[in-house]
C-alpha cells in the first residue's frame, strides 16, 4: 500500500520541488498540499494522511503547533517529518513525536531514507510517543554535536599579524589560487583552513551558504541581489569594496526560495 502523504510548506518552488522527489519515490501517494499551519490541520481532517511532511516556519501556525494540536486529537496522529532549512529545531520535533527531520535543500537520498523511516513505523505499528529509533537518534545527536562546534571566531593573516574576528561579522569568504580570503567590513585575510570546505563545515549553515564552489557568503551581509544571464544573479555583499559574488545555478533556486524572488 502507498503511504498517502501530506505535503505542508508555505513555500510554493519548496512544495513543488518536495512532491517532485516522492513522486519518484515507489510506494509514495501525494494526496494533498497546504501553505500553513490552520490548512494543514484542516487537510488531515479531510484527506487522513499517514505522513506529514510538515515546514517549521509558517504563517498562521508553526510547524510546532500544528504536531501538537494533531498529537492531542482522539484520532489517530499522523506520521510527522519535519523538512526545514534550520537544524536548531531538531530537540523540540522530537519531543512532538516526529519521525524524522529533513534539512533544505533537500537530498533525494535523504528524503528516501525518511520516507523508508515511516514505513518501518507503520509496518511494525510499534511506535511509541516519543520513542526515537537508532538511526534518527544518532542524526539528533550528529546535528547537536555539529551546532556545539560552530566556530565563534576565526584568525585571519593580515600583514604578517593574526587578528581574530567574530564570525557574525564575516562578509564573505572566497578561494583564490588555493588560498582562502575572508573579508569583514574592517580586515581582510586570509584563512590558515585547507579548503573552503573545512571551513564552511565550521560554521553556522542557516547563516553561511555556499552560493558558489568558491565563494561562502553571510546572508545577512547581502546588500543586493543583481539579476544576471540565464536566470542567474550577483550577489553585491556589505564589505567597503561592494564585492561582487556569483550565484551557482544549483543554488539559484535556494535563493530564490528564502528571498522569495
Amino acid at each position: 500500500m502507498a503511504i498517502r502523504t501530506l505535503v505542508v510548506d508555505d513555500e510554493d518552488l519548496a512544495r513543488e520541488e518536495l512532491c517532485f522527489l516522492l513522486a519518484n519515490l515507489p510506494g509514495v501517494a501525494i494526496v494533498g498540499q497546504a501553505s500553513n499551519g490552520p490548512e494543514a490541520l484542516t487537510a488531515v481532517e479531510a484527506l487522513s494522511p499517514e505522513l506529514v511532511l510538515l515546514d517549521v516556519q509558517m504563517p498562521g501556525l508553526t510547524g510546532f503547533e500544528v504536531a501538537r494540536r494533531l498529537l492531542a486529537r482522539e484520532s489517530a496522529f499522523p506520521h510527522v517529518v519535519f523538512v526545514t532549512a534550520f537544524d536548531e529545531y531538531a530537540i523540540e520535533a522530537f519531543n512532538v513525536n516526529a519521525v524524522d527531520y529533513v534539512l533544505k535543500p533537500v537530498e533525494a537520498a535523504r528524503l528516501e531514507q525518511a520516507v523508508e523511516r515511516v514505513r518501518r513505523r507503520i509496518s511494525s505499528d510499534q511506535a511509541l510517543p516519543g520513542r526515537i529509533d537508532g538511526p534518527t537518534l544518532e542524526r539528533l545527536v550528529e546535528m547537536v554535536a555539529n551546532r556545539a562546534n560552530h566556530l565563534q571566531q576565526v584568525a585571519v593573516k593580515s600583514d604578517e599579524r593574526f587578528i581574530l574576528v567574530q564570525v557574525d561579522e564575516i562578509v564573505h569568504a572566497s578561494l583564490v589560487d588555493d588560498v582562502i580570503t575572508v573579508v569583514t567590513n574592517s580586515v581582510t585575510g586570509t584563512s590558515n583552513f585547507r579548503t573552503l570546505d573545512e571551513l564552511q563545515a565550521r560554521l553556522d549553515p542557516a547563516v553561511f551558504w555556499r552560493v558558489h564552489r568558491s565563494h561562502l557568503v553571510n546572508i545577512n551581509k547581502i546588500k543586493e541581489i543583481v539579476p544576471w544571464f540565464s536566470r542567474n544573479y550577483i550577489l553585491k555583499m556589505r564589505d567597503a569594496k561592494a564585492t561582487e559574488i556569483p550565484v551557482s545555478r544549483s543554488q539559484t533556486r535556494r535563493l530564490r526560495e528564502y528571498l522569495r524572488l
